[in-house]
């Protein structure tokens, strides 16, 4: 398919709520000039429980929402949607679509690493989708996953200071840690709100964020498919959800200012 070649046209960003504002927020500090299309699908929040036919109906219509918004390229900030839906959407479209799953694999492994733990959803877990891109990187490399309970609602509800979350979150790094990982992904872009409580029972240094090494990908992809907006000013910024945008906005503070009002949109 042709890739469009508008510059000033806009990046489409996705995600169930607010946890990609996590990688906008990473996006923003290395491409300040790029214009950004956020999509929150916060009614069908969370992402972790749904079947993957159910994953791959949002990703699509929320896609064609994009194009009819002329996006240049969209950024599937949503590792439960990068494992479930991304291979089944991923050619029908005519601009490119990075998954983080599959961009951030080979930024984690490196000589040193043969053991990688795993945080995600049920979901992500159950597609093993992790396992399978890192293994394409070092076949040898053991993973562990894990399905964290509740994450992603405690994250959008800010209440990990509650004692059943903690005993919650507590109890499964535990778990993790029996693996003795050399690594630990935080595989939904929720979780690194939560690195406060995780270091807490871990070494700050075992757990990878990887919107930093998403963002590099698609950075390096966009310079060489010649799409970089090459304008010095501050890119604009346009948000919809298809529920709650209060809500939306309040729950959105702890990874990124939204400066402009969201849309109420259902796709």
């Amino acid at each position: 398919m042709n890739i469009k070649d508008n510059k000033t046209s806009p990046i489409g960003f996705f995600d169930s709520g607010v946890g990609g504002l996590s990688v906008l927020a990473r996006f923003r500090k290395v491409l300040p000039f790029e214009n950004i299309l956020y999509y929150g699908d916060t009614i069908h929040l969370p992402y972790g429980n749904k079947s993957k036919d159910e994953l791959v109906s949002y990703a699509r219509n929320i896609l064609k929402f994009m194009m009819s918004r002329n996006v240049k390229a969209v950024v599937i900030a949503c590792n439960t949607s990068s494992a479930q839906a991304y291979d089944t959407v991923k050619d029908m479209f005519n601009f490119p679509i990075y998954p983080i799953i599959q961009s951030c694999a080979k930024g984690v492994i490196d000589s040193r690493t043969s053991k990688v733990g795993v945080f995600a959803t049920e979901a992500t877990v159950k597609s093993g989708k992790y396992t399978i891109e890192l293994k394409k990187c070092n076949p040898n490399v053991l993973v562990k996953e894990i399905a964290s309970k509740n994450w992603v609602s405690i994250v959008e509800k800010t209440t990990k200071n509650i004692e059943e979350d903690i005993k919650n979150i507590k109890s499964e790094v535990e778990e993790m840690m029996k693996f003795h990982p050399d690594k630990i992904i935080l595989g939904c872009t929720h979780y690194p709100y939560l690195l406060d409580e995780l270091t807490k029972y871990a070494s700050k240094e075992l757990f990878i964020d990887p919107a930093k090494i998403f963002v590099d990908f698609i950075k390096s992809d966009l310079e060489k498919r010649k799409l970089l907006n090459l304008s010095k000013t501050n890119g604009k910024e346009e948000f919809f959800v298809s529920s709650n945008p209060d809500e939306f906005i309040q729950n959105g503070k702890i990874f990124y200012e939204i400066k402009n009002p969201p849309i109420l949109h259902l796709c």
